[in-house]
């Protein structure tokens, strides 16, 4: 490694570091900046100079020397030279500590969205304590291998450079036009027929269930959800002012003899069919012609959201869409599982009925989803990068499971017994008779695994009785290991489940 040093100013450059020559001696100047070893006013060495000293090409210098000016942290003078520049901003005037005031009375203040069961069952289960080493089977979020972060990058270089300051502004409300097209296509590659039409970009899934909550609940309305279902969705819609009713299922999906019971008069159904979240079940196809029928007969909509479309491990055609089958469905999908939790770019398809409102919903929640994200996503669909990236990633989350499923065979009692996913990134196992899963999920932070507890993914506090793991954020080394940890913590639970069960007392006759 070569390491150069110009004495005057503290600086280093090394060849094998990753970032350019040039962006080390940025970053270098404007450390020194902010810790005043260079003040204002200081001047810079004349880039030639510096370039010798640093045995370096004045180029590096030079780029160097535009991008501090360019960020407002020089200013540059022909004749003069190079000077550190005022570039702070004006400090406000430094006040005292406030007066001591009685608090605020936040507990009558906030309202139902946020005080409801559902909240207060989250806000438990939040924060879990987890040791420096605790293996991570509760995270829905690819470990970093698996992220396509240098492909983003590129993506992003080049739609700032071909689009310039149209990146950085506010995008139209319902999408960018070009980025609606590609979707449209990749959801006719996936069998979902769309328009560009027929989409509105939204921030991430979640908020797609976000409008569609707004947009269709009154408080107390009648809301339908699969008795096991994603605890996201059930905060929304409780947030929303909806009386959630559970609805049981079998091997085929939701039952339909218990919706023509619970449906009358509810404003929607909210399912997912292809890869249900937490227990990983896909609705049959017969299942699902029969909910539509069902949908229009009662006039309660579907909403159908596919959050895991294209994770499809052991190369199986997906079952055909709902949205396949009617165009009234409403349908929900994203990027995030599949590609990059942090791009937070989703997709509804709607009615052209319900299309309209919805955006102008959206906009006076958030005014636009990035622009600057939406023209990246465009950039990576059009070159290709998607079916490339999955191409690479399946056959890894492939193994994943596959480690995690043989790990967990060994190290959990024979009774458990569970169901391998076809689709998504999380295995549900169903607990017997025994420890309850806030237990497991308790204990297994004692063992260094962290674990979802099914208490979160029903209606009411006796939740689901099983916990879900996931086994995309460790590698498969960790995974085997997490299972280990997780019998051990399941062993834990069950003798503390025996030991608060009350001895049966012998009858005296």
């Amino acid at each position: 490694m070569q390491t150069n040093k110009v004495q005057s100013l503290g600086i280093r450059l090394s060849a094998a570091s990753r970032l350019p020559l040039y962006r080390q001696l940025f970053d270098a100047v404007v450390a020194r900046i902010h810790d005043g070893t260079f003040p204002v006013g200081f001047r810079l060495p004349p880039t030639r100079a510096l370039a010798d000293e640093l045995k370096t090409h004045r180029n590096t210098v030079v780029r160097a020397y535009e991008d501090l000016h360019a960020a407002g942290f020089v200013e540059s003078t022909v004749g003069r030279g190079t000077f550190v520049a005022d570039a702070a901003p004006p400090r406000a005037a430094r006040a005292g500590a406030p007066p001591e005031r009685a608090p605020m009375p936040w507990s009558t203040l906030a309202t139902q969205a946020i005080n409801n069961d559902t909240f207060l069952r989250a806000e438990r289960f939040a924060h879990p304590v987890a040791a420096a080493d605790a293996i991570h089977l509760n995270r829905m979020q690819p470990m970093h291998d698996l992220l396509p972060h240098e492909l983003l990058r590129r993506c992003i270089d080049r739609a700032l450079h071909e689009h310039g300051p149209d990146t950085l502004g506010y995008a139209p409300t319902g999408g960018l036009p070009r980025l609606k097209e590609l979707i449209a296509k990749d959801l006719e590659r996936q069998g979902v027929p769309a328009t560009a039409d027929d989409i509105l970009i939204t921030s991430g899934s979640q908020q797609a269930l976000d409008l569609l909550a707004r947009a269709l609940i009154t408080r107390g309305d009648t809301f339908l959800v699969d008795e096991a279902t994603y605890h996201g969705a059930v905060r929304l819609l409780a947030a929303a002012g909806a009386r959630l009713v559970p609805v049981p299922c079998d091997e085929d999906g939701p039952d339909l003899d218990a919706l023509e019971r619970l449906g009358r008069g509810a404003k929607g159904f909210y399912v997912m069919p292809n890869c249900q979240n937490p227990t990983g079940r896909r609705i049959s196809l017969a299942r699902r012609e029969a909910l539509v029928e069902w949908s229009h007969k009662s006039g309660v909509p579907l909403l159908e959201d596919d959050y895991a479309s294209d994770l499809h491990l052991d190369l199986k055609p997906p079952i055909a869409a709902l949205r396949t089958l009617d165009g009234e469905v409403l349908y929900l999908g994203t990027y995030s599982k599949k590609l990059i939790p942090a791009l937070r770019i989703g997709y509804l398809l709607a009615p052209r009925a319900l299309r309209g409102r919805l955006e102008l919903l959206k906009h006076a929640m958030d005014l636009g989803t990035s622009a600057l994200l939406q023209y990246a996503l465009a950039e990576f669909l059009e070159r290709g990068y998607l079916e490339a990236h999955l191409k690479k990633t399946l056959p890894r989350y492939r193994a994943r499971r596959d480690a995690l499923h043989g790990a967990l065979l060994k190290a959990l009692p024979s009774r458990v017994k569970w169901s391998v996913p076809e689709t998504g990134l999380a295995m549900w196992l169903p607990l017997p008779e025994g420890p309850d899963p806030e237990t497991v999920w308790l204990e297994g932070q004692k063992h260094g695994v962290l674990v979802g507890p099914g208490t979160l993914n029903g209606i009411t506090e006796a939740g689901q009785k099983g916990v879900r793991v996931t086994f995309c954020a460790e590698p498969p080394g960790r995974l085997i290991e997490g299972a280990k940890r997780l019998g051990r913590a399941f062993a834990a639970a069950e003798r503390r489940s025996s030991a608060s069960k009350p001895t049966r007392q012998l009858e005296v006759v």
